[in-house]
């Protein structure tokens, strides 16, 4: 079984704002990815058995993807897709809009980018997010890397500011997107010392040097177990990362340079990640979804 814990949908450019000429050209470099998005092929695309949709919001970046799109999107397909939220915490009332997202929508997670939403991980506006999120058992996904374009802070994106998040909010599960590339070896040290942190890859598959040295260094800090893998659809599709993945070594090929097992390698891809993020086992999820019930036949 292979879940994919980190793709996206939109219904058109507007609804990405400031990101979208960005979000476009990376698009047309990816014309395989493109067709696909375009086609919906995204629940059914092999080897893919399960998918997490991510929504995004951004009042700072103007970017308004919403939740009931999302919940649509996914209830077409609840088989197979999962739904997280787009929650900015800088709304006033993004609590509002969780507590929705999770009654009314469905949806079992949340997303947000401290960077793309101009805000510190531990403001108190975000803090109320996690309570709620931690109280109610939602995952939730940070986005480092996509969507980022020129006013996005970098200084919020920092994965080191999650250490006291997540030491004030232990039993929140918490995925560092991307593992918050570029800063990946404070990623993997974080992941290895909180119990409930984890960070997917999707991201790093266009950087193979940086992939590379991002899982050595998970592996030697006993963090590897704790990878997820994501591909980052539609930017690229789970086939070419998988691949990407299995290629990890190729460039190290006849040195002495420390290689991660292929087993490691391998459990990353067909781990078990919704178990993990507590919402059941790979098998389980969406048996008796609110989205597949309220929404499953809606158009969006």
């Amino acid at each position: 079984m292979i879940v994919d814990c980190h793709t996206q949908a939109w219904a058109s450019e507007e609804q990405l704002g400031q990101i979208g000429p960005q979000v476009a050209a990376w698009m047309r470099l990816q014309p395989d990815a493109a067709r696909s998005f375009e086609r919906e092929r995204h629940p059914v695309a092999e080897p893919v058995d399960r998918a997490i949709v991510l929504g995004f919001r951004s009042r700072y970046l103007g970017v308004d993807i919403p939740n009931e799109f999302i919940a649509q999107y996914v209830g077409r397909h609840s088989e197979q897709l999962i739904g997280f939220a787009g929650i900015d915490p800088t709304e006033s009332d993004a609590v509002d809009q969780l507590q929705r997202a999770r009654e009314e929508l469905g949806l079992v997670g949340l997303v947000i980018s401290p960077g793309a939403q101009d805000f510190h991980p531990m403001d108190t506006a975000a803090m109320q997010i996690y309570e709620l999120a931690q109280r109610w058992s939602m995952p939730m996904l940070v986005i480092h890397s996509e969507p980022f374009t020129h006013g996005s802070k970098a200084v919020y994106a920092q994965p080191m500011l999650w250490d006291e998040v997540c030491t004030e909010f232990p039993d929140m599960k918490v995925i560092l997107g991307s593992m918050a590339l570029p800063s990946v070896r404070e990623t993997a040290w974080l992941v290895g010392k909180h119990e409930n942190l984890f960070a997917d890859i999707s991201g790093l598959f266009n950087h193979p040097w940086m992939m590379y040295t991002a899982l050595v260094w998970a592996q030697e800090l006993g963090a590897i177990d704790k990878l997820l893998f994501g591909s980052g659809f539609p930017f690229r599709i789970a086939s070419d990362g998988i691949e990407a993945l299995y290629r990890l070594h190729q460039m190290v090929a006849g040195s002495n340079f420390p290689a991660v097992p292929r087993q490691k390698l391998q459990s990353i891809v067909e781990r078990d990640t919704l178990r993990l993020l507590g919402l059941g086992g790979a098998e389980e999820t969406n048996s008796d979804s609110a989205t597949g019930s309220l929404i499953g036949d809606n158009e969006t």
